[in-house]
This record gives C-alpha cells, sequence and structure tokens, in this order.
C-alpha cells in the first residue's frame, strides 16, 4: 500500500510541474495544505520575484490563521516539491490587506 501511495504522489508532483507558472502557487498549496485546508483557505497572491518568495493565502479567521502559522514548516515542505516558496504570509478574510492583495492577483 505505501508504494501505491508513493507512485500516486510522483504523478501528482509530474503534473502539478507542468501547470503554467501563474497557476502552479494555487495548486501546490491545494496539494501542500490538503482538501480540508484548502477548501477554507484561498490562495490571494504569489510573489515570486523578490528575494523572500512569498505566498499569501486568506484565512477566514484569527483562530485559522494562528493554527496555519504553527503548520507553516509542514506546508513549505509541500509547496517546495513544486515552486519555490520561503514564506507563507496568512491574511485575514475581509482586511484591507486580503482585499488589497485580491485586487492584484491577476485572473
Amino acid at each position: 500500500m505505501e508504494q501505491v501511495s508513493e507512485i500516486l504522489q510522483c504523478l501528482i508532483v509530474q503534473a502539478l510541474k507542468r501547470l503554467p507558472a501563474e497557476e502552479l502557487p494555487a495548486a501546490a498549496w491545494h496539494f501542500a495544505a490538503g482538501k480540508a485546508v484548502a477548501d477554507k483557505t484561498c490562495v490571494l497572491d504569489c510573489n515570486l520575484c523578490d528575494e523572500k518568495r512569498t505566498l499569501v493565502v486568506e484565512v477566514p479567521d484569527a483562530t485559522w490563521r494562528a493554527q496555519l502559522y504553527a503548520m507553516t514548516p509542514q506546508f513549505l515542505a509541500g509547496l517546495n516539491q513544486f515552486t519555490r516558496i520561503d514564506r507563507i504570509e496568512f491574511k485575514l478574510a475581509g482586511s484591507q490587506d486580503a482585499r488589497n492583495s485580491k485586487s492584484t492577483t491577476p485572473h
């Protein structure tokens, strides 16, 4: 069973690496965070051009933000299988920062 899991993970990694660069961060987040977390969050922005490659993720509330910050090392390990991300910034849904990030995210 472990062998099947490894094969599936390898196939997912290969598929994600074929995505266009602008779609990769959100897809990688979904994989790294898992369905339950990805369904409650939204990738707002991914700044891969500066020194600190940052993924900006909208979260429903402060409790979620605190819990996800604690899990950041796990998320980074999963994300870095696909694209180099140095840091994750969690923004509260409805906050001015989240609205600003949404307005600059390409659709």
